[in-house]
């Protein structure tokens, strides 16, 4: 086999290109039978084989920085350089990243979990180097659903004005993780199928390149001839070009001897240029090509033969809880829309778009966008449900701050992957947003404990009226409790104590309710009697039960799956320091002032003491026992 011969890219460059498309078949088999038991990203990898074997094969990595926007197309990019040996632990706990992770290996430039940087990123090395005076090449590669975020548009316009040498790789497989959408995909699709243009710009070149040596004005009236004739083949123009970027393509992107040309034509030009490559994602795996959208990212195991992913058994999922409560409040109410940045499956609203087809909005990566519309929405008197993962949301914070809570707007934030994420690791996890959201004025903050509590939360938040209100839930399964036939309002800003106890007391959020209530269970053997509260409401705080908590002068331990800086805790530890209560006893657990990294939700509970044993030593060291109380 050729793979077995392959630990780095100068061992692939010791091969003829002849015998590249034999080690990209290789290449993926390797892949979908090491996925079929880890999981992981499917379905781009496989997409993406030719073109990584051709940046290999010509490129000197890592002199040459290859920026691989997102990460998670890296697969085969690890594979080339040395890594290989190691996928058996893709995405576990002190395993391989699923991302592009510069710890990792020298080869790894650049890290991303989020759309849309990758040019950011090659500009500014593009910069550095010739500042340095090198002559070092820096590629980029970006997918055609993360040219749609803006940030890749203010880089390109800052590319095309610098006119420095740097390579942007179009990857353009029509897919981001769901089927794109707007404009510019209406654009590639035109480039993409134009075969006129693609024709005469083929025979165009066949024709300059019979002209012998030419030089000076001819050299330049050629050049002219070319342009006039691009534009009059293509009336609307080339966009990338009009940007200022030299444009090759499109390029069969599963053609290594075609894209290895390409690159080394593009190599001898002057300035920016952009390489539009077409390929398939999931190429090479039937059920993947069939259902990219299924197979962009595998959490679980799967059958190679029959495709079948092997799903966990039990309780729904949060986010299909949300989808299904979503879709049942709509129907009987005409002003709610759902808004969601690229992710309608991720986010629970496939269903929702077939049921209300004209009131579902997939904006695409523009999660600044999505949430301005949303203002905008709510301003015209609708009830827009903006459906994001917490770890995107980040990346729309002035909007939230300056348009919607500003403006005290009626947008309902359904806030996916709250708290840990697992296999994703760091750059998803969803523990920031209480720390960046609770100070926000106007904005209300809950979480419910389980599914039923969640129906309810999201019915209480359509009919809300008074400003934002956000409702966050993790990525895992309910924990299976039977939801009411109807889903209810939940005063706002009220707690529910779900056993009582007078030794000490858990404020708990969200899935840390059930952490606490076996950290209960095990000091309740112990003689200590534990009071647990559903600290539903992260703001506004239940300021009755927290100042009767602390006239009975019972220790506290806030216990949530979030930033300790800045979050749930801090926000206890503020209202007494305001209200100059003193020396009431609370503790907080939560996400260290550490970045997290990849592993199973369960061991990154455990390496962040979020367990019920931990807060029973917590709560035991400090617990008011019965003699105590007694004298």
């Amino acid at each position: 086999m050729l793979l077995e011969k392959i630990d780095s890219p100068a061992d692939l460059k010791k091969l003829p290109l002849s015998e590249l498309p034999l080690l990209a078949e290789e290449i993926r088999q390797f892949l979908i039978e090491k996925l079929s038991v880890t999981g992981g990203h499917l379905a781009p990898n496989l997409g993406v084989v030719e073109l990584t074997l051709a940046l290999h094969y010509l490129y000197n990595s890592p002199e040459d920085k290859m920026i691989f926007d997102v990460g998670h197309q890296a697969y085969v990019h690890k594979m080339l350089t040395g890594r290989m040996n190691r996928f058996d632990t893709l995405r576990q706990k002190n395993g391989l990243c699923g991302f592009v992770k510069r710890s990792e290996s020298e080869h790894d430039v650049w890290e991303a979990g989020h759309s849309s940087t990758s040019l950011s990123a090659a500009m500014g090395m593009a910069i550095a180097r010739d500042l340095r005076g090198g002559s070092n090449k820096v590629i980029a590669v970006i997918g055609d659903g993360a040219l749609t975020g803006g940030m890749a548009l203010e880089a390109l316009n800052h590319i095309g004005h610098e006119k420095r040498n740097l390579t942007v790789v179009l990857n353009d497989n029509e897919m981001s993780i769901a089927p794109n959408v707007g404009a510019i995909h209406n654009y590639l699709g035109k480039v993409r199928t134009d075969r006129t243009y693609r024709k005469a710009k083929d025979e165009l070149e066949w024709l300059l390149r019979k002209v012998p040596a030419i030089g000076g004005k001819l050299a330049k009236t050629a050049e002219r001839v070319k342009d006039s004739l691009k534009y009059l083949i293509a009336p609307d123009g080339m966009l990338f070009e009009e940007f200022g970027l030299k444009y090759f393509g499109p390029v069969d992107g599963h053609d290594i001897v075609k894209l290895v040309d390409t690159f080394r034509q593009a190599d001898k030009v002057q300035g920016p240029v952009l390489i539009h490559v077409l390929t398939t994602k999931g190429k090479g795996y039937t059920h993947a090509e069939q259902d990219s959208h299924k197979w962009h990212g595998v959490t679980g195991s799967y059958k190679i033969e029959s495709g079948q992913v092997i799903k966990p058994v039990g309780p729904p999922m949060y986010t299909e809880v949300f989808g299904n409560t979503l879709i049942e409040l709509a129907g009987k109410d005409e002003r709610i829309v759902a808004i969601t940045p690229a992710m309608p499956g991720g986010s629970g609203l496939l269903g929702f778009a077939a049921k209300f087809p004209g009131r579902m909005f997939d904006v695409g990566i523009a999660e600044q966008h999505a949430a301005t519309m949303s203002a905008a929405l709510a301003m015209e008197g609708m009830k827009p449900v903006f459906a994001v993962y917490s770890t995107f949301l980040q990346r729309a914070y002035d909007q939230v701050v300056h348009d919607i809570c500003r403006q005290n707007l009626n947008v309902v934030f359904a806030i996916d992957r709250a708290g840990f994420v697992g296999a994703d690791g760091e750059t998803h996890h969803g523990v920031y947003d209480i720390a960046f959201l609770r100070h926000i004025p106007n904005l209300v903050l809950m979480m419910p404990k389980d599914e039923n509590e969640l129906r309810n939360m999201l019915y209480t938040a359509v009919h809300y009226d008074e400003g934002p209100i956000a409702v966050r839930y993790p990525r895992e399964q309910g924990v299976g409790v039977v939801c009411d036939p109807e889903p209810s309002a939940i005063p706002i800003g009220t707690w529910e104590t779900v056993r009582e106890g007078d030794s000490a007391a858990i404020l708990a959020l969200g899935p840390m309710v059930r952490v606490a209530e076996e950290a209960a269970e095990i000091l309740k053997r112990e003689g200590l009697n534990v009071r647990v509260i559903n600290a539903r409401f992260v703001k506004p705080l239940d300021e009755r039960m927290l100042a009767q908590l602390a006239s009975e002068r019972i220790p506290m331990l806030v216990l949530e799956e979030g930033s300790e800086l800045g979050g749930f805790g801090s926000a206890v530890l503020e209202y007494y320091a305001r209200e100059e209560f003193a020396n009431v006893p609370v503790r907080i657990a939560g996400v260290p002032d550490v970045f997290v990294e990849h592993a199973s939700i369960k061991e990154q509970r455990q390496e962040n003491g979020l367990t019920a044993e931990n807060a029973a030593n917590l709560i035991r060291a400090a617990a008011v026992r019965p003699k105590q109380r007694a004298t």
